[in-house]
Parts: structure tokens; sequence; C-alpha cells
């Protein structure tokens, strides 16, 4: 059990916490924290309402995106006085697109240890609900896109390509914008998870083109935090095979006058082949 684990002092504990659900906490999780002499974490306020529901109480500092590397100093210097410090972010875990990355290279670059204690995640639970692993179980995360419109569509053009499945998170005020950039991939299969683990919980399995209209289909689906599962594109070692010669004159003559965004989408109209292999033919044309 937990209580047998060995918790040594001088160490810093990266400590996953719930996405939602406060009984995803694990009993590890619950020995650290108690065993903590500073519970470093993101949002003072957020944790301090966590550990009291956990009927914890931990001297609490604040060590997020905006005072890190400073804040890091300060931790490294615990460390070296000899206490645990544990670090949690507001959910998930530490450093995986939440603050923690500098904190732990900062303990690491003083020499001391830097200790892992697992789990809950949304990115393996969109895995094991999506009813994919990539076929031979590869993914790749890319948690959020690019804000700037332009970068992100030319990041959702280089999934048309991906044999892996590609997992991606998303911010309610950004998720209709990537919706309608994910509707450039066409009929490819997509795992939405919406508010996992939480009480308005949602899984949706569409093609990506039919998110935004999933999205729009009631209000409150464009509230809450979102990750999502691009399933891997079809084997296809050549995607102009796919495709006819007279599909690709028509693509070629649009490439010609129209960004490539715009030449597929009415390429695809004309022919009424997927934007998928349309995207990928013209992404190989391009280069």
């Amino acid at each position: 059990m937990a209580g047998q684990q060995h918790y040594p002092h001088g160490a810093l504990y990266m400590v996953a916490t719930p996405i939602g659900n406060t009984a995803d906490i694990s009993l590890r999780a619950l020995q650290v924290l108690a065993l903590a002499d500073t519970v470093a974490c993101e949002d003072t306020r957020h944790t301090a309402g966590l550990l009291q529901t956990l009927g914890l109480h931990r001297p609490l500092l604040a060590v997020h995106e905006h005072n890190e590397a400073e804040a890091a100093q300060t931790v490294v210097q615990r460390l070296r006085e000899g206490q645990r410090v544990a670090y949690v972010s507001d959910a998930g875990t530490p450093g995986v697109s939440d603050p923690g990355a500098r904190l732990c290279a900062a303990a690491v670059a003083a020499g001391a240890r830097v200790l892992p204690v697992p789990g809950a995640s949304s990115v393996t639970a969109v895995l094991s609900v999506a009813g994919t692993g990539g076929g031979d179980g590869r993914f790749v995360f890319l948690g959020f896109l690019s804000p700037k419109a332009g970068e992100r569509q030319r990041e959702v053009q280089a999934l048309a390509t991906e044999p892996r499945a590609c997992v991606l998170l998303e911010a309610p005020h950004r998720i209709e914008a990537l919706a309608r950039d994910l509707a450039l991939l066409g009929e490819r299969p997509l795992t939405v998870g919406r508010e996992l683990t939480k009480q308005f919980e949602e899984v949706a399995h569409m093609p990506a083109s039919q998110l935004s209209a999933w999205l729009q289909h009631t209000p409150h689906r464009t509230r809450g935090e979102f990750v999502l599962l691009v399933h891997p594109a079809a084997a296809d070692a050549d995607h102009e095979d796919a495709l006819d010669a007279s599909s690709l004159r028509t693509l070629d003559l649009l490439l010609t006058e129209l960004p490539v965004k715009t030449a597929v989408k009415l390429c695809a109209e004309i022919t009424g082949l997927p934007r998928n292999a349309l995207y990928a033919a013209a992404l190989e044309r391009k280069e």
C-alpha cells in the first residue's frame, strides 16, 4: 500500500491531481501531500480547496507560469534544507500542458531528486474510450494548438497524413475556432471528450467535419474543457493513387490561383472526394 513506499527528504514530488472528479485522487498522492513540508501549486486558492476537501492542511507556495523561474529557486532552497516539496497543478499532471516543467528542470539542475506521483490523465482517458491506439499503439500528444488562426490551420493540415492518433487539448473559448479548422480533415474519425470525469461529462465519436454542428446542437456544449483524439490517417503510402487524374487536374488548377485551404474545399465540393485525401495530395504537390 501507499504507506510502504519510501518518501525521501529533500525531494520534489510531481503529484498528479484529479481532472474533475475528486474521487480519482490516488492513495499515493494522499500520502505524499500529507507528508509534504510544502505544497507548491499553480493556484493557492484552488489547491487550498482541494486539500480541505481531502482533509489536509499544508503550507502552500505559489508556483505558476508567471513566476515559475523565480519561485523555482525558493523550492530548490527548501529542497537543500531537506524538505519534501510536493508540486501540483490545478488538474492533471504537472508539466504536461501545465506549469511544472521549469520547476522540475531547476530541481534536477540543483541535483535534487524529482519523483513522479502519477494519476488521472485526460490524455489516457480519451485514448481508452476512442477505440484506437493508432493501430500499433502509437499516438502523439500535441496539447494546445496555436492560438493564431493561420498557424493553427497549418498544424491541422499536417494532421492529414499523420499515421498515428493525435491527442489535442482545447479551452471553451477557442473550441469553435478549432472545430472549423478540424473540418479540413473531412471524414477523418474524431473522438471528443468534454468535461471528462465531471458531472456533465460527454464522450462523442464523429467525423471531424461534424464537430462544429455537434457543438452547436446544444448551447452548453461549448462550455468546459476539451480533449480531442484525431484518429490515425488511413494507411496509404501514396495519397495521389486514391485520386483519379481528372480530380488531380482540378486540384492543380485551383492551387495555382488559391490558398491550399480554399483550393481543397472547392475541389472537394466539385469532385465529391474526401478533404483529407485532397489535403494530403495538395501538401505533397506544394513541396
